[in-house]
């Protein structure tokens, strides 16, 4: 089997890609390197430097190489970008999924792993022990949810009309480092930007101290980005072997970390003391967003086996390594 693995060059990409060689299958990776870095991959790697927003060049990919499945990674995900720029987030994350799906149905590739995201959740109302199941309502409280749940949406009608067999994982909050080269160089989510912030001397701010939790914080769903890249192995087995089907499956660990637990764990493995500073709440943050991950261990029959301290040390790993 040859898989097309879109975004390949990226932090969960690149782990996605090692994790996919090791199963035996041929990798293509596609990336536009907005954010994708090149080094990280093998050098003998077939490699296509393409945008997918560009649909003449997508099917071209598929006319040079006999591609079996696809690995749908590649997207813009910054929630506060999404809000200031919607219309940039649609065009790269809808149109571009679109041209993608065209270009498979074209050439009669059916294989599709769909990377979707627990933003399309939204905000639910839910006590903080109560964990999210993949027939929780969904209602997205940002751009960048809403392409995600539109992004669902195409690809479960690809599985009702031409026969796709689709797995759309929907990952909580990825951390951590497979190897320290492939760390996350983005400072996009509360780790690296604890990290960042204790680089530059300064306290991490909490956003909201008096949230229903125990420690009134936000409660968080974090999964290792290995564990991550072996849930997408499982996922690619799954389609390959099942009818058509479209089936979303949450990805995480089904167990919740407070930002105060994180900070502390932080904390122990650097040696560093932190004094978080204590700000207002961000609008739109849920106290606890938690995974049921029994859809996962039932059909892709895989589970995290890394912990919170594994998750901080191998970040802490990969930053020392890239700073």
């Amino acid at each position: 089997m040859s898989w097309l693995v879109t975004g390949g060059a990226g932090y969960i990409g690149s782990h996605v890609v090692y994790e996919t060689l090791r199963s035996g299958r041929n990798v293509v990776v596609l990336d536009d390197l907005s954010t994708g870095i090149k080094s990280r991959l093998p050098s003998e790697l077939a490699f296509e430097e393409v945008t997918l927003t560009d649909r003449e060049s997508v099917f071209g990919v598929f006319n040079r190489h006999s591609i079996s499945g696809v690995l749908h990674l590649a997207a813009k995900k910054q929630v506060a970008e999404s809000v200031l720029r919607p219309d940039y987030y649609w065009q790269e994350n809808v149109i571009g999924l679109q041209n993608l799906v065209d270009a498979m149905n074209a050439n009669d590739v059916k294989n599709f792993v769909f990377s979707s995201s627990a933003a399309v959740y939204g905000s639910p109302d839910l006590p903080f022990e109560t964990q999210i199941t993949e027939t929780t309502n969904c209602m997205p409280i940002n751009p960048y949810g809403e392409t995600k749940l539109e992004g669902e949406h195409i690809a479960e009608s690809c599985a009702e009309n031409f026969g796709f067999k689709v797995a759309s994982l929907r990952y909580f909050n990825v951390a951590g480092a497979g190897r320290p080269e492939l760390g996350d160089q983005f400072i996009f989510n509360l780790v690296p930007i604890v990290l960042e912030a204790l680089q530059n001397g300064q306290q991490p701010k909490v956003f909201g101290d008096d949230y229903d939790t125990p420690d009134g914080s936000c409660i968080r769903d974090y999964v290792h980005v290995q564990d991550l890249a072996e849930a997408h192995v499982a996922a690619m087995q799954f389609v390959e072997n099942s009818n058509a089907t479209f089936m979303p499956i949450n990805i995480g660990t089904g167990k919740g970390s407070s930002v105060f637990e994180v900070i502390n764990k932080i904390s122990d493995v650097t040696g560093i003391d932190i004094e978080p500073l204590h700000v207002d709440k961000r609008e739109g943050d849920p106290a606890a967003l938690v995974a049921d991950v029994s859809r996962a261990h039932e059909i892709l029959e895989w589970s995290s086996s890394c912990t919170l301290d594994d998750i901080i040390q191998t970040a802490w790993d990969a930053w020392q390594k890239s700073h």
